[in-house]
């Protein structure tokens, strides 16, 4: 278990799922991942953030009943100015949906959209930094932008944030590794015509756990689906879940652990 402190601007340091039935979603989450549950801030509506050993993990919101959202896991990426990133996203040809605004005195954040449709979040932390442990059973581990082209959108991330990329060499496959100071910190994977129609862009969210094969099976037992099996790839041993509300995220077993 490794535990977090500052996140480097451009680096995932939350993710966050808003729901209708947070009761009910709290429940699923806590048998999958062993997750507990604290109160989150109040200008968020009703929010809980996840626990593991008593760090934050992530959050969990109940959308408002007039909302009729996608229900999907979101990033939040780190900056240190809220505010001025947001400018810089509205430049670049991204959309700003919500923000920024204060989050009691936990921090600053603003929900977005880039210029292919994909939802993110930033984040500018104050007494809240994010996502506190990583590397065990719950944690969230890793995150993907799946997208039919990784070029132009790629532009977007690299404008606003600064990554650098360092993309696979291939006339077959289309990924690009997005790097800050050297590290790994996300991704983007082209899927041309296998994207998705009815969620097009989109993040995907991967969560550790201890054993793929037995995750995917307890997600069944909870009312959730599999959408795609339990297989070896080469980050590990993966696949890819629904929560019983339909967010879609994926379970790993990294390699080497």
């Amino acid at each position: 278990m490794t535990e977090a402190t500052r996140h480097t601007p451009g680096t995932p340091s939350w993710v966050s799922l808003m729901v209708h039935g947070l009761d009910a979603t709290q429940t699923f989450y806590g048998e999958l991942f062993g997750w507990e549950f604290s109160p989150g801030p109040l200008q968020l509506g009703p929010y809980v953030r996840a626990l593991i050993e008593g760090k934050e993990v992530a959050g969990i919101g109940r959308l408002p009943a007039d909302r009729h959202l996608p229900i999907a896991w979101t990033p939040y990426l780190a900056t240190d100015d809220a505010d001025r990133t947001v400018e810089v996203i509205r430049s670049c040809g991204g959309t700003v949906g919500v923000g920024p605004l204060d989050a009691d005195d936990a921090g600053r954040l603003a929900v977005v959209t880039d210029p292919a449709g994909a939802v993110f979040g930033i984040w500018q932390m104050s007494a809240h930094s994010g996502t506190a442990v990583y590397g065990t059973h719950g944690t969230p581990v890793w995150n993907e932008l799946l997208t039919a082209e990784t070029s132009s959108v790629g532009k977007f991330y690299q404008a606003v944030f600064g990554y650098e990329t360092e993309a696979v060499v291939s006339t077959t496959v289309d990924h690009v590794t997005l790097k800050l100071e050297g590290r790994p910190v996300a991704s983007l994977h082209g899927v041309g015509h296998a994207l998705p129609r009815d969620r097009g862009t989109h993040w995907m969210t991967y969560f550790e756990v201890e054993d793929t094969d037995e995750a995917a099976e307890r997600v069944t037992e909870l009312g959730g689906h599999v959408l795609k099996a339990p297989h070896k790839g080469t980050s590990g041993r993966l696949a890819t879940v629904a929560d019983p509300e339909g967010a879609v995220f994926t379970i790993v077993r990294s390699a080497g652990r």
